[in-house]
């Protein structure tokens, strides 16, 4: 008998990633880093293999697979270690004459090889593109949802393609579907958070592709069973929750593939595939479905941001219509008491009311002053002066729950700082019936295994009344009351110390700021749109092409968060140091004076550079460890002129053909910029001259940071050595768990997580990490007690910030580096590295 009690986390705490076992359509092989021997093995790789010695268990890799299949893996690996996921090898072929689809990773030291049977590796980008479509010219999100159902359902074949959100209490709807016509529907259905685990959650978002190609199918189990579990996080063979699969033959389901849906690094939903009878999706038809989800993805992510944009500009719009009669008031209360009706056609409400100097005004479905005295009080102690929102008031505060029908729905926009002035808006309550595929409630039953959670039988209709809620509030009113409470702040400091002229400059600002947002978020998504769809070259592999996209959506993600975070533009020797630190050491040279490119030249030579500096890294002087490279630049009649010149590699011989890196290298600066490129192919090492206009450039003031960015390039080689304990301050869930694996896999031994600064000061009371990555905003407060901390022990740190350069970075710590979000492991690692370093070096200049 299981003597742990059962209950609704037991589910959540099941270690799938560890399973011990796979899908039996392919095999799996783990060996140690340096592809020596064979540790472990799923129990059917001799069999599909061909190996007639069965025991592979301390087997030679070479002797098994073959030296050009050892070889292929081998390079696979160093891909691995660039990208973070699985690399992937089509067609390889073994000594016994049979081919595979490999799929490649490392988790702590040991390799992880898959092989499925081969299939052919040219239908993964033309499938990829049949998927693609013309999504790109969509620009309503439910079209797009649409598009993206019907794409998957008409070319993968399943017999049913839902699109599943996540509501924000971790339940899901089913918001599109495309099915066979004699199943039931599961369009508006409701599924309980319970349904998909929290560690299921977490993997969804580390492999972005998980299928199951027989619900009832056996698993081979991984040998030897002794020993510490093989994790298989990123593995694409990797076994089921045997909990899962009982609620997969419960509906029918015999097969089932899912496609993450993440937007701002966060899980928003799924494209769930059903199949009801046994389906095998190749790996190379995988590939061309996580393109296409990462695409839909984005795409998705660009359209909601579009609509909400268009969302608050209208509302701006009405809005200003709104205030414009400010001047006509003597107050903003009167302002307020004369404009309820507008206000509630603003933000769509069933009352409103107005709480100014210790009076109470309201309009509508509006609690009466003797009500309303008290919700203030409450909502107003902390003197917190953000927007607060319920749509359950009685839920939230229980002290309220007579009042749900008057005003389950409350909305409060604070005046003030300090004091109880605040604008309410309220909502009646909404009785509605949710329509959930079968009960949501888990049970659990006792049979030959003891107790255990047992996932629902019946999926048919199970209907709940709510009660006690409003219909919540929407980001995008949430996004109006942001506008209206800084717009009313703004009246009130206008009638004590602004002038009019002001406001009108700030409304001007703002909407000038909008326009900006709405341009760059259809430049870069035609960009993107052009990347994506421009065709493979014939001797490329799909490996080859997404890691070539993979790398200059980088270049451009890079080049746009310089734009922003800048005035409009950017320092060109750091776009110059940015594109080649993953490759910096001796031999490098880089020089010139501090030369400003406006946004649109930055944009350029972001992808310009990376594709000089990754064919440096692949065939010319940075593949060799005697090549030098030598990267100059300096303004002549305006012009900035820049010299790229390569030497003491491998012999150079000109491109046989043409290829997409070329013409972006040759043709980006003429075309966009009207300026000239011209690139040598001399044996001696390439050389490439390019001239950017003068309207693109200037001469900043600030200084060069030369010396600070070689520290920061040579640093990053250092890695983490194994008894190294790293401290996380982070208060966001996912990121923190993200910066965990980055920093396991780096080596660390332990990693101690804090998400707030009293967690993080009582840990240090405690523990004495070797070094700490501080996130700078944690909600409420700043980790700058922290940092203080850590300064007094002598411990060395470094921040993480979505913000721009000032963001709580005090001048005490103007030394300590910093990595900007979103982040990759290489950023990690090297501020780590840094830090380190510049510890290292203060201490040695301490005296004795």
């Amino acid at each position: 008998m299981n003597s742990e009690p059962v209950n609704l986390t037991n589910c959540d705490r099941e270690p799938i990633h560890v399973p011990g076992s796979i899908q039996p359509h392919g095999c799996l092989l783990a060996c140690d880093s340096a592809l020596a021997t064979f540790s472990r093995c799923s129990e059917n790789a001799a069999n599909m293999l061909g190996i007639a010695d069965g025991d592979l268990i301390g087997a030679p890799v070479e002797q098994t697979i073959g030296r050009e299949a050892r070889a292929k893996v081998m390079t696979a690996l160093k891909s691995f270690h660039t990208i973070g996921r699985p690399a992937m090898l089509f067609g390889v072929e073994l000594p016994g004459g049979r081919r595979f689809d490999l799929a490649v990773h490392e988790h702590r030291g040991t390799v992880i090889i898959e092989f499925e049977p081969a299939e052919n590796a040219e239908e993964p980008f033309a499938l990829a593109r049949q998927l693609i479509g013309n999504m790109g010219e969509l620009r309503s999100s439910e079209k797009l949802i649409m598009a993206a159902a019907r794409s998957i359902k008409t070319l993968l074949k399943y017999d049913r393609v839902m699109v599943y959100r996540f509501d924000t209490d971790g339940s899901g709807k089913v918001i599109a579907e495309l099915k066979r016509p004699d199943l039931e529907s599961f369009l508006g259905q409701y599924f309980p958070a319970t349904d998909i685990p929290q560690q299921a959650r977490a993997l969804y978002l580390r492999n972005t592709i998980r299928i199951i190609s027989d619900a009832s199918g056996p698993r081979a189990a991984i040998l030897p069973p002794s020993g510490a579990a093989l994790d298989l996080t990123f593995a694409h063979l990797r076994s089921v929750s045997p909990i899962h699969l009982e609620y997969l033959r419960n509906m029918g389901v015999g097969a089932s593939m899912s496609i993450s849906i993440i937007l701002n690094g966060e899980l928003w939903g799924l494209i769930a595939c059903h199949h009801y009878s046994p389906k095998y999706l190749g790996m190379a038809q995988r590939v061309a479905a996580e393109m296409f989800g990462e695409f839909f993805s984005l795409h998705l992510a660009a359209s909601l941001t579009e609509e909400k944009l268009a969302a608050a500009t209208h509302a701006r719009s009405s809005l200003d219509c709104l205030l414009s009669s400010a001047s006509t008031y003597s107050s903003v209360g009167d302002l307020l008491k004369s404009n309820f009706s507008a206000l509630m056609d603003l933000i769509p409400s069933d009352g409103a009311g107005v709480w100014l100097d210790g009076q109470w005004f309201g309009y509508g479905a509006a609690p009466a002053a003797g009500d309303a005295k008290p919700l203030v009080s409450w909502l107003r102690g902390d003197g917190d002066a953000r927007i607060w929102s319920t749509h359950s008031l009685s839920a939230t505060a229980t002290e309220f729950a007579g009042h749900h029908a008057n005003f389950a729905g409350v909305l409060a926009i604070p005046l003030a700082k300090l004091g109880d002035d605040c604008l309410f808006f309220f909502r009646r309550e909404k009785v509605k019936n949710l329509d959930w595929a079968g009960n949501p409630d888990k049970t659990y039953e006792t049979g030959p295994l003891g107790d255990r959670l047992t996932p629902r039988k019946s999926f048919s209709i199970w209907k709940e009344t709510v009660r006690n809620q409003a219909q919540p509030w929407e980001d995008t009113e949430l996004q109006t009351a942001e506008t209206l409470r800084v717009a009313l702040v703004d009246i009130l400091l206008q009638q004590s110390e602004l002038l009019e002229e002001e406001r009108q400059k700030s409304d001007l600002r703002q909407k000038m700021l909008n326009q900006e947002l709405n341009h760059r978020v259809k430049n870069i998504l035609a960009i993107i749109k052009s990347l994506i769809e421009h065709p493979l070259e014939p001797e490329g592999s799909l490996e080859k092409y997404v890691s070539s996209l993979k790398g200059r959506i980088q270049a451009l993600s890079h080049a746009h968060d310089q734009v922003v975070r800048g005035d409009n533009g950017g320092l060109f020797e750091d776009l110059v140091r940015s594109e080649l630190s993953p490759y910096w050491r001796e031999g490098i040279t880089i020089a010139g004076p501090a030369v400003w490119l406006d946004a649109r030249a930055y944009s350029v030579m972001a992808l310009v550079l990376h594709e000089l500096a990754t064919n440096a890294a692949k065939y010319g002087s940075l593949s060799s460890k005697h090549g030098k490279l030598a990267v100059k630049w300096s303004i002549e009649n305006g012009h900035c002129e820049i010299r790229w010149k390569e030497s003491d590699g491998p012999a150079v011989l000109p491109p046989k053909r043409t290829g997409f890196g070329s013409v972006l290298i040759e043709r980006s600066v003429p075309y966009d910029l009207k300026g000239s490129s011209r690139i040598n192919y001399d044996p001696h090492g390439v050389t490439a001259q390019f001239s950017i206009p003068s309207k693109f450039v200037s001469l900043a003031d600030q200084p060069t940071t030369g010396e600070r960015a070689q520290s920061v390039d040579a640093a990053q080689t250092s890695g983490l050595s194994g008894d190294m304990v790293v401290m996380v301050v982070e208060d966001q869930m996912l990121i923190a768990m993200d910066l965990e694996a980055i920093l396991e896999d780096a080596g660390a031994k332990e990693v101690i997580v804090a998400s707030s600064t009293a967690e993080a000061l009582s840990l240090l009371e405690e523990r004495q990490p070797t070094v700490a990555i501080l996130d700078l905003n944690l909600g409420h407060e700043t980790s700058l007690p922290v940092a203080d901390a850590l300064s007094e022990r002598g411990i060395p740190f470094a921040f993480a910030t979505g913000y721009g350069d000032a963001a709580g970075h005090t001048e005490r710590f103007a030394d300590v580096p910093v990595v900007r979000k979103p982040y990759d492991s290489e950023s990690i690692m090297n501020a780590v590295a840094v830090a380190l370093a510049d510890h290292s070096a203060n201490r040695d200049r301490s005296p004795r």
